[in-house]
């Protein structure tokens, strides 16, 4: 039985989706192992969890905590690796099955391409790798037989619903969105938002980052940017609705005017199981929905004039090239900045736009060009911000 079980590289193990895959690996010893834990900055986290888990190897990036990492794991035989190309290095090893793609923003992308061209499975919880490079990223998967699971719940959502119907057409996809904290507050509020305000979401347990773009509605941008490329879309087949509750998780409308819908309480752990287990849905003990105590079920249209970042994320969808590249790196600035409480909540939109407007557009970018875009974008949104 044991070597019937799939191994796990977890890509940012000590963040939101890394400890609830743990969970779920946890509670499911038979199906799964770990075979590799990687984190940034959080050593002692890593450390606990290398303990429990005894993987082949991690990687703590940050180089100043290596010899504390080591040291604390000098009774063991798990590989310590640290630095910016231990990731990669790590994601080239023959010794696992499934990466969980789960690092935050930009710095995913390596690491994730190194895997498809390997032809690893992707369960990828990291959105940006498909709104940076999403034209490169889904060529290589095609070119290596890479399988790309979703595992954001709304994406998970519409793989699921397409499951059995790729004969079918799909007329358009509806992604939700719960609206975040500040749901039908207008710009006379939202300008003195505070850091703490915007961190508590109504309804998921996310990481910071991902917490602030659910504030300002960023998130559901980046989310269309990625639905265009994993399920092979054109602009006008991607809506967004708002649904507060957060209980369908996302819609595909076929040719014929059905519509199929994805619905549970929102627990991450429900798909990064599916993605782990895929093909087979696994049985587990999370708490199931009860109809009883949602008796009315809302959906509304997105405000468009207050959380422009949703529209400046159709743009860049629309525009293709590196726009997107340009939109996501300097998102990630701008959150930063106002997580630091260096700029307030209503300059996050306006770094993003102006920093759209700054940089050069291209076409058909090549990889090396999406990384220069990356870089360009960043140091222009930090002069802007005098970080």
């Amino acid at each position: 039985m044991a070597e019937q079980r799939k191994r796990i590289a977890i890509m940012g193990s000590t963040g939101s989706i890394g400890t609830q895959a743990l969970d779920v690996i946890r509670s499911q010893a038979e199906l799964f192992e770990v075979e590799i834990l990687t984190a940034q900055t959080n050593d002692e986290l890593l450390v606990k969890q290398a303990l429990e888990f005894m993987p082949n190897a991690i990687v703590i990036g940050d180089e100043k905590k290596y010899e504390v990492v080591k040291l604390a794991l000098a009774s063991t035989n798990i590989k310590v690796f640290t630095g910016e190309h231990a990731l990669e290095e790590v994601a080239d090893f023959d010794t696992y099955d499934i990466m969980l793609a789960a690092i935050v923003g930009f710095a995913g992308l390596k690491p994730t391409l190194k895997a498809i061209s390997k032809g690893k499975m992707i369960a990828l919880a990291n959105k940006e790798t498909l709104v940076v490079a999403g034209d490169i990223v889904m060529q290589l998967a095609l070119e290596n037989r890479a399988p790309i699971i979703p595992v954001d719940s709304e994406h998970s959502a519409i793989f699921q619903c397409l499951v059995g119907e790729s004969r079918n057409a799909i007329e358009k996809i509806i992604l939700t969105a719960s609206g975040g904290p500040f749901l039908g507050k207008k710009p006379n509020f939202l300008v003195n938002v505070k850091r703490d305000h915007a961190l508590q979401h109504p309804n998921w347990s996310m990481g910071a980052k991902i917490t602030i773009d659910s504030a300002t509605l960023m998130n559901k941008g980046l989310e269309m940017i990625e639905a265009k490329w994993l399920f092979n879309l054109q602009p006008h087949q991607i809506e967004v609705v708002v649904h507060p509750q957060s209980i369908v998780h996302s819609l595909v409308q076929f040719e014929d005017g059905s519509l199929k819908a994805q619905i549970g309480l929102p627990d991450m752990k429900l798909p990064i199981q599916y993605a782990l287990g895929f093909p087979n849905r696994i049985k587990n003990d999370f708490p199931r929905f009860n109809f009883r105590k949602y008796p009315a079920l809302n959906f509304e249209e997105p405000d468009y004039k207050t959380f422009r970042n949703l529209g400046l994320s159709i743009e860049a969808l629309k525009a293709g090239g590196n726009m997107a590249c340009t939109l996501n790196a300097a998102n990630e600035i701008a959150v930063w900045a106002f997580l630091k409480n260096r700029i307030g909540f209503l300059d996050i939109t306006a770094v993003v736009e102006k920093t759209m407007e700054t940089i050069s557009f291209i076409k058909k970018p090549t990889l090396e060009e999406y990384f220069e875009t990356d870089g360009e974008a960043r140091n222009f949104a930090a002069s802007m911000m005098k970080l």
